[in-house]
């Protein structure tokens, strides 16, 4: 044991990990499989203040992000979870800089790329096409196609994703295609129903996040999933996304499992 400056016991960094395995895998141990939600959305936030408490840029704390990517599909991939949506990149966000824009574009596009290479996930793109960069879009669709067949974790990317233009985007799809059968504006406002929209999202087809996590600390959802999220559970951490560990998901799916989803009834 050392002692620090301010008096405090601090302990080898050895023994350090070796206590968090040691909780990590007793969390583990008392996990329900049988409660573990089958979609878990993720807003993987607090890149660039996790470069600046470490002193480094905000590259590479989007660098770090990503990196952690693979990690955390493969706690998932451990504890049978189905459906993962991560939120890399948000409409706002194409709003920013060119400077710290075209290298974060740059990192998602290898972090797609990986999760593509991998062989275990299919992947696939949520959000609007038209508002990110060609090779951005040809990255996500060829990533897409090449996967399409992997039996593993379906992992949605949401990249130019912003949950209010996920609803007007799946309205425009049903009013073109009801259209395109010949209907009129009153026959579709007198028979439109929730299923007509919920099949126009990005996520159509999908079950709904059973789970949604934010790093970071923030306690909101930003648009994140508007329309699907309407009975999901929350859960806040307050690390930064790179810094996310194995026991912040597990309590994260033990939270989860404590509680008694009513569904408003």
């Amino acid at each position: 044991m050392l002692q620090s400056s301010r008096g405090r016991t601090r302990y080898p960094r050895w023994l350090r990990r070796l206590v968090y395995r040691l909780y990590a895998h007793r969390v583990e141990g008392r996990l329900d499989h049988e409660q573990v939600p089958k979609h878990i959305g993720v807003i993987l936030d607090g890149n660039r203040r996790w470069a600046r408490a470490s002193g480094g840029t905000t590259e590479q704390g989007h660098q770090a992000g990503a990196e952690k990517i693979r990690e955390m599909l493969g706690w998932c991939a451990e504890t049978d979870v189905e459906v993962v949506t991560l939120w890399l990149l948000s409409t706002d966000n194409l709003s920013r800089p060119a400077e710290e824009l075209r290298p974060l574009l740059g990192i998602i596009e290898d972090a797609v790329r990986d999760l593509a290479s991998d062989g275990r996930w299919r992947v696939h793109h949520v959000g609007t096409p038209d508002l990110l960069p060609d090779h951005t879009q040809r990255v996500l669709k060829e990533a897409e196609e090449s996967t399409r067949d992997n039996r593993g974790i379906l992992v949605n990317v949401a990249v130019g994703y912003g949950g209010r233009q996920e609803i007007v985007d799946a309205v425009r799809s049903l009013l073109a295609d009801r259209a395109a059968r010949g209907a009129t504006l009153e026959e579709l406002a007198e028979d439109l129903a929730l299923e007509d929209i919920a099949e126009h999202l990005y996520t159509r087809g999908q079950p709904d996040p059973d789970l949604v996590i934010r790093t970071s600390g923030e306690q909101r959802l930003s648009g994140f999933m508007l329309w699907q999220s309407a009975h999901s559970e929350y859960y806040f951490c307050d690390v930064f996304w790179p810094a996310f560990r194995k026991v912040d998901f597990l309590r994260a799916l033990r939270d989860y499992a404590a509680r008694h989803r009513r569904y408003g009834g």
